[in-house]
C-alpha cells in the first residue's frame, strides 16, 4: 500500500505543510511545521495521530509549530546538526548520509546548504518521493541569504541527481511567479511552456501545482538548467562555468 500525503497551504499565502501517513505502520509524519495549530488540525480530520517531524531548516516559517506539535502528540523531530541550536523543541540532529527507518520506509539525509547554512533534504527512496524544503522550488530555487551561491549550486546538484521519476514536495506554492522568470531565461522551451500553463491551470482551480518530479525540473527549471548552452547564451556566458551561470540567474532573480 502507498504512502498517503496530504499537501496544503499552511501558516501563510504561500507556505506548504506536508503530512504522510503509512497505513502498514499506522505512522504519519509533517515535513516542517509552519502552523502547528493548522497541522493538527489536518491530522484530526484525517484521524491521524503524529510520530515525526522533519525539519528541514531553521527559519521561523518552517519551524513555528514544533513546540505545540511535540506538546500534543509527543512525537521526535529530527532536524539538521548544524542549526540545532537555532530550532524549538525537543530534537534529534542529522547530518548527510544519515538514514531513519519510518514504517515501511527509510529516509536518507541529504545536506542541501545555500538557502540557510546547514538546511538539509530529506529522501525516501522506497517511494520515490523527496522533501526539499526552501533549496528547490518548481521551475525556481530558493534565495541564498546564509550560504554563498556556489554551496547552494552544489545543493542543486544533489538534487538533480535523484532518480528523475522523484517527486519532489518544497516548502512554498511559487511555480506561476517562478514560470514568469524562467521564461524570461528560456521563452521557447516548450517542457517549460507547458509547465507555467499547467501550474496557472491547477492554482486557478484552486489546486497546488506540486509534486513536481525532478526530471520536470531537468527539463524546465533554468537553474537545473545552467549546464545548457541555451541558459549560458541567455545570461551571456557561453563558456562561463555552470556555477557561475547559476550564481548569474540567481542574482537575476532577486531584481525580477
Amino acid at each position: 500500500m502507498s504512502l498517503e500525503i496530504e499537501q496544503f497551504i499552511c501558516g501563510g499565502d504561500d507556505n506548504f505543510a506536508v503530512i504522510v501517513h503509512d497505513p502498514p505502520s499506522n505512522k504519519t509524519l509533517s515535513v516542517d511545521a509552519p502552523d502547528g495549530r493548522l497541522i493538527a488540525e489536518a491530522l484530526r480530520r484525517r484521524g491521524w495521530g503524529l510520530d515525526l517531524i522533519l525539519v528541514t531548516h531553521h527559519h521561523g516559517d518552517h519551524t513555528a509549530g514544533i513546540e505545540g506539535l511535540q506538546s500534543a502528540y509527543g512525537c521526535e523531530a529530527i532536524a539538521p546538526e548544524a542549526e540545532l541550536s537555532r530550532i524549538p523543541g525537543r530534537l534529534t540532529a542529522v547530518r548527510e548520509g544519515d538514514v531513519t527507518a519510518w514504517g515501511d520506509q527509510s529516509i536518507q539525509v541529504i545536506e542541501t546548504p545555500g538557502h540557510s547554512i546547514g538546511h538539509v533534504s530529506f529522501h525516501l527512496p522506497e517511494a520515490g518521493i523527496a522533501f526539499v524544503g526552501d533549496t528547490l522550488f518548481s521551475l525556481g530555487c530558493g534565495r541564498v541569504p546564509e550560504g554563498n551561491h556556489a554551496v547552494m549550486w552544489r545543493s542543486l546538484e544533489k538534487l538533480a541527481a535523484l532518480p528523475p521519476a522523484t517527486q519532489f514536495y518544497c516548502g512554498h506554492e511559487y511555480t506561476v511567479s517562478n514560470s514568469r522568470f524562467a521564461l524570461s531565461i528560456e521563452p521557447g522551451n516548450e517542457a517549460l511552456q507547458a509547465r507555467a500553463r499547467a501550474a496557472t491551470e491547477l492554482r486557478a482551480a484552486g489546486k497546488p501545482s506540486l509534486p513536481a518530479t525532478i526530471g520536470e525540473e531537468l527539463a524546465a527549471n533554468p537553474f537545473l538548467r545552467a549546464t545548457h548552452s541555451s541558459v549560458k547564451a541567455a545570461v551571456g556566458m557561453p563558456n562561463a562555468t555552470d556555477s557561475a551561470v547559476f550564481t548569474a540567474l540567481r542574482q537575476r532573480k532577486d531584481r525580477f
